[in-house]
């Protein structure tokens, strides 16, 4: 079986140090990036293996593994386990392990452990994480979202409602398995930073806006955006600075409760006029008379 070789896919030497990977895999990545070669099945092949050598590589713990292991350096703790154990078995025909060794994998099994044995012997592939990033906006509704991983696109949903630091785990897409064994899972953890304008809790969303004091004093129409277009509302005369106003279902959808969703509160906030003009700062004298 053939084993890829990440260092001559970044077109790097095995000594190569961690910037230098960076730098080759970032030259690389420009070069063949599907978008840069939309009808070029060869340079997207070639992207998805710049991809899987990239990860590997820069990580210090899986090349290390990948140096030693080959191919299938995600199987290396469960190649140890099966090693020790045979040791203590003393299994007859069992050869010594070398621990610069860098035959593939599954052949190794063969020569160690006899013919036969790596066809008999399934193991589960690794199981990935991951992270998405994902803006408010985008847990309004539940949609379809593409999610690149190791170069491979995979088109996920997002629920609505979703919260930060909440994870989906998808079956069978994680790490190849060996020998016929099944796939690992893939773990989505979804990250949303906080937003410039609103402040999430739970379901419910909090907002500041501005009323200039006419309005404020005499009551009228202040138009606000939401996540879901713009509202307007009816300022009630005389309202004070600090107020609140709650708008039922405005706000973040129930996760996975169709139909459901949090409140939006609105607080005003009372802005004074500056620059007044003569004629201004006259009325306001007389208005302070008056009082």
């Amino acid at each position: 079986m053939e084993i890829p070789d990440y260092y001559k896919i970044l077109a790097i030497g095995k000594e190569a140090s961690p910037e230098e990977i960076k730098k080759a895999y970032r030259k690389l990545a420009r070069k063949f990036h599907p978008d840069l070669n939309p009808n070029d099945k060869d340079a997207h092949k070639k992207f998805q293996e710049i991809n899987e050598a990239n990860e590997v590589l820069s990580d210090p713990e899986k090349r290390n593994k990948y140096d030693k292991y080959g191919k299938d350096w995600q199987h290396a703790e469960q190649f140890e386990q099966q090693r020790k154990s045979q040791q203590r078995a003393r299994t007859s025909g069992a050869q010594p392990f070398s621990e610069g060794n860098s035959q593939d994998f599954s052949s190794f099994f063969e020569s160690m452990f006899g013919s036969g044995y790596s066809q008999q012997t399934k193991f589960r592939g690794q199981d990935i994480t991951a992270e998405l990033k994902l803006n408010l906006s985008d847990i309004m509704k539940t949609h379809k979202q593409t999610f690149t991983i190791n170069g491979k696109n995979i088109r996920i949903t997002i629920p609505a409602g979703a919260e930060n630091g909440q994870t989906i785990k998808l079956n069978g897409y994680g790490g190849q398995g060996v020998n016929g064994g099944p796939s690992g899972d893939l773990y989505i953890s979804f990250s949303i930073p906080i937003h410039p304008v609103y402040k999430r809790s739970g379901n419910d969303l909090f907002i500041t806006t501005p009323v200039n004091l006419y309005t404020a004093l005499l009551g009228g129409e202040k138009i606000i955006d939401t996540l879901e277009g713009k509202v307007k509302l009816n300022v009630a005369p005389e309202t004070q600075n600090g107020t609140t106003v709650r708008l039922k279902g405005k706000g973040v959808p129930v996760y996975k409760k169709e139909g459901e969703h949090g409140d939006l509160y609105v607080t005003y906030e009372i802005k004074l006029p500056t620059n007044l003009t003569e004629k201004e700062k006259e009325l306001f004298t007389e208005l302070s008379k008056l009082k």
